[in-house]
């Protein structure tokens, strides 16, 4: 397979020193520069084609087009979220306004789309059709049917909103805010290792951060409860009151934009693609789930209460700070389950390399180290190898800094073409471990590691496509996840666990603790399924309707009043760093769409076993390489031999803890 060196060098390009030279900056500057030239001499040349309009003179180009402004998005929205220069950040910001200029022109040029619209593929090949008709179909949706001057306006949106989303991103990436404990007592509860990372300073002061390695333990584990409600207050109010603002905005501009091309709102638009397809299945779909979720939401609130009063005699509720630790205290005394003692087992160089001993046996493959330019010292580079052949490359940047990303997520650096480019992909998370590899991480930590190399594989799976929009994770939003959430089942078996779970004597995790993990984590699935549902009710109930009088507090809280059992905690503003509210906006039901589908695809490894190869190849072959190349369900289809089922998922959710193996509460 070829891989361009000059691709490779713009990939690639920043040697990450913190103060960066000058002349990286300039390279960065210039390539990019050059990039968009490119794609702007390629869309002008077809709006101006006077030959007859085939494949190869229209869609070979367009599709080169996508290539190099997919190439130099990505690596912007990259750089802008991780890259530790300011100069690099400030001309990635720079450059995603650019290419979200130049993405309207192509969208809403008049020229191109007639262009496209002259091409006969009635004797191409399948893929080819169905490139050209995702093609025509954008461009209508971009607004491409639209006058002039509506057009303009479209255009002047889609600036805008890029310009909004930097914002909101960067307000909660700066506001790492933090908690001041005046004594070690403060800290009873939390492992060994935290406590020694913890240690007061010359003035007797702790300090505890809202960054997730701080944030996770703390919550789970202090026994203080005044202190962990602080800690929550402080991480629920990042980028509080700015982002209030600037979401708002957001709200009012993409309603105005959908109007525009003709939505009632914002959310109409949105789903109309997605496997929900519509606004209404979307809410139905909500509620289906929070009504069956809700009687074992409440028995298991019902625990958690009665566990609760037995530290507070007068406690009448449960607060959200509450939850993890209490549900920590269930499971250790219910299910004899001691995260402390599960945790000794996650040692971050372990996991990591016991995720890809995991992924070879899976499917046959292999990781070695990819020799090439980093843009931070703690990022790592590696080679995805099948059999002798390099069919992708990736970075992981697993451990937290300032001014860097601070969640976790999967950014595809470059998508793959047959025979023309490498799948790249980057790996952006916030684990301990960055000058230790022995520090242990929590079991939750595990289980998201794994969710996003989820991602990874089916980015760099799914590269062999003839069509860059149907290569890497080119699928319908409502079922992204659901390769990565079928994935987190491996960390809940024994057999697998074993491959990245060792503790520091070498001893790999017990089976008997695996099963008490499994019977203990069905315990809090009613009540996290019904907060989940609560998310998603707040992302399409902000994006269905006319958000000028729209009151984001009162809305959010009321609909956690609603369909969670946790109310909402006074004093807090989560919507303000609750960035899927831009990233998914009205689809954040997609989790548990993905949820669903996820636990019918699992239906075929547990009959077949974890690590049976012929079902994890046919899994690759069906599901993960197959990219965009078919829609989502008959892609499901294809692997399970019949369109996907409600019911694993209802089983689920409606089994109760005993019939997983543990004990009634």
């Amino acid at each position: 397979m070829k891989f361009s060196t000059s691709i490779a060098v713009a990939l690639l390009l920043l040697f990450v020193a913190p103060a960066q030279a000058e002349s990286e900056v300039e390279r960065y500057r210039s390539e990019s520069s050059n990039e968009l030239a490119q794609a702007r001499d390629i869309f002008q040349s077809l709006e101006k084609l006077a030959e007859e309009k085939t494949v190869e003179s229209v869609l070979v180009p367009l599709n080169e087009l996508e290539v190099v402004l997919g190439k130099t998005a990505s690596r912007a929205s990259l750089f802008y979220n991780v890259h530790p220069s300011q100069e690099i950040r400030d001309i990635a910001e720079n450059q995603q306004k650019e290419i979200t200029k130049l993405g309207s022109e192509i969208n809403l040029s008049r020229p191109l789309y007639e262009v496209c619209k002259a091409v006969d593929v009635a004797e191409a090949d399948p893929q080819t059709k169905r490139y050209l008709e995702h093609t025509l179909r954008d461009f209508r949706r971009s607004g491409v049917n639209q006058p002039e001057d509506v057009r303009n306006k479209i255009k002047l949106l889609n600036d805008e909103l890029t310009v909004l989303g930097q914002e909101l991103s960067l307000n909660t990436r700066k506001d790492v805010r933090s908690i001041t404990l005046t004594s070690t007592n403060d800290l009873a509860g939390l492992p060994e290792d935290y406590i020694a990372a913890h240690l007061p300073d010359e003035n007797g002061k702790i300090t505890i951060t809202t960054d997730y390695p701080d944030y996770l333990p703390f919550n789970r584990y202090a026994e203080n409860d005044e202190k962990r409600l602080e800690l929550y207050k402080e991480f629920k109010n990042r980028a509080y009151p700015r982002n209030g603002e600037v979401l708002k905005q957001i709200l009012i501009k993409r309603y105005e934009l959908a109007n525009l091309i003709g939505y009632k709102n914002y959310a109409e638009y949105v789903t109309e693609t997605k496997m929900v397809e519509t606004a209404a299945t979307v809410r139905e779909f909500i509620d289906k789930v929070s009504a069956i979720a809700r009687p074992r939401a409440d028995a298991e609130y019902a625990v958690l209460l009665k566990r609760l009063q037995q530290i507070d005699p007068k406690a009448a509720e449960v607060g959200d700070w509450q939850k993890t630790y209490l549900q920590e205290l269930v499971r250790k005394e219910l299910f004899e389950v001691d995260a402390k003692k599960i945790r000794s087992y996650f040692q971050f160089g372990k996991v990591r390399d016991g995720i890809f001993d995991l992924t070879t046996a899976l499917y046959g493959v292999t990781f070695r180290p990819w020799d090439t330019e980093v843009w931070h010292e703690d990022v790592q580079a590696y080679e995805l190898v099948d059999g002798d052949k390099v069919i992708g490359r990736f970075y992981l940047d697993l451990h937290p800094r300032e001014n860097k990303y601070k969640h976790a997520a999967h950014f595809d650096l470059q998508a793959g073409l047959a025979e023309k480019q490498l799948p790249v992909s980057a790996l952006i998370c916030n684990f301990p471990g960055k000058d230790d590899e022995s520090a242990l991480m929590e079991h939750s930590q595990v289980e998201t590691f794994l969710h996003e190399f989820g991602h990874l594989l089916h980015h760099l799976f799914s590269g062999n496509q003839k069509w860059i929009r149907f290569s890497g994770i080119a699928t319908e939003l409502d079922f992204i996840e659901a390769p990565s959430q079928m994935l987190e089942e491996w960390v809940w078996n024994a057999e697998t666990l074993k491959m990245l779970a060792i503790n520091a004597e070498g001893e790999p995790i017990p089976s008997e603790m695996v099963e008490s993990m499994v019977a203990a984590k069905e315990f809090g699935t009613g009540l996290f399924v019904t907060h989940q549902m609560f998310y998603a009710a707040t992302s399409i109930s902000i994006y269905d309707r006319d958000p000028t009088d729209l009151d984001l507090s009162k809305t959010m809280n009321g609909l956690q009043d609603k369909y969670s059992l946790f109310k909402h905690v006074p004093g807090t503003h989560m919507y303000a760093n609750f960035g899927h509210l831009y990233g998914y906006s009205a689809m954040y039901c997609t989790y548990m769409w993905s949820q669903v589908i996820a636990k019918d695809l699992f239906s075929r490894f547990e009959e077949a076993g974890m690590l049976d190869r012929e079902t994890a190849t046919d899994y690759r072959n069906k599901i993960l390489a197959a990219g965009g190349s078919k829609d989502a369900a008959d892609l499901v289809e294809d692997f399970l031999g019949r369109p996907y089922s409600f019911e694993p998922f209802a089983n689920w959710l409606k089994s109760d803890v005993e019939q997983h193996g543990g004990k009634r509460p």
